[in-house]
């Protein structure tokens, strides 16, 4: 039965052996193995949000609910992050930067839908947008290697693709607005 206690503990275990997300990529595996079990420990979510489950300078653990139709623009995390789906999809679009280009323009490069019981693994220096396309809230866990909340991290518009400094409160701001 998935504990969260024990998931904390077993991320923070792995990532003070192995700096990569493979050890936690695992775990989060093992995890969404039995997606019905992290639901249960977790809860059904009842709207959308960021909710914090630990936070520290090396790991940041988030439970994240997507409002249906919701779509977060391009973004970087600057850390690896594992991403696994408890309830409902997500679609993510992955993104490079364009070579020398001075207003920091990115081209898409390839897609990934996440779907109930799905794990995605992320490197460092991954680019890519979110969208829930479907009518319900998603669930999803969120593991990251450094403090998500803290971090200086890149934004880029959705219309011109243009990169600024990602705001952490206006993306707050994105999960509680309908």
């Amino acid at each position: 039965m998935f504990s969260v206690d024990d998931f904390i503990a077993d991320c923070v275990r792995a990532t003070e052996t192995d700096r990569t997300h493979m050890s936690v990529a695992e775990i989060m595996r093992r995890a969404m193995s039995d997606p019905a079990g992290v639901l249960a420990a977790l809860g059904e979510p009842t709207e959308p949000g960021i909710r914090p489950l630990y936070q520290s300078s090396t790991l940041t653990i988030i439970d994240l609910a997507w409002r249906p139709s919701m779509t977060i623009p391009p973004h970087n995390h600057e850390m690896w992050a594992v991403i696994g789906i408890y309830g409902g999809r997500e679609d993510n679009i992955f993104w490079r930067r364009i070579a020398d280009h001075p207003e920091g323009l990115i081209e898409a490069a390839g897609a990934r839908s996440l779907s109930t019981g799905d794990v995605c693994p992320m490197g460092p220096d991954i680019i890519h947008s979110v969208t829930n396309p479907i009518p319900k809230l998603t669930g999803a866990l969120h593991v990251y290697g450094g403090d998500f909340f803290e971090a200086e991290r890149s934004e880029w518009q959705p219309d011109d693709l243009t990169e600024h400094k990602l705001d952490i409160e206006t993306v707050r701001a994105r999960f509680a607005t309908r």
